[in-house]
């Protein structure tokens, strides 16, 4: 198997109606959850990662494998 670790970062928008209203990015994608981690650490001199340090989250992916296989539901509020 095969995997790679995605680096995600989220924080509340500033014109969030609720919690769940998030600004969502992408680090990066890395060979190793250490190559992630360490692109965590170099993020953290800027701005906003530097002010929400404890919204980064790794995701390892499997490579060449779908992801939602089942497909998903929209949920309308």
């Amino acid at each position: 198997m095969r995997t790679v670790f995605l680096l995600w970062h989220s924080y509340p928008r500033e014109d969030a109606l609720d919690e769940n209203d998030t600004e969502d990015k992408l680090v990066g994608v890395y060979s190793s959850a250490a190559e992630a981690d360490a692109a965590r650490l170099r993020k953290l001199r800027f701005e906003v990662f530097r002010d929400y340090p404890d919204n980064f989250q790794v995701s390892e992916m499997e490579i060449d494998k779908d992801a939602w296989s089942e497909g998903f539901v929209s949920v309308k509020t």
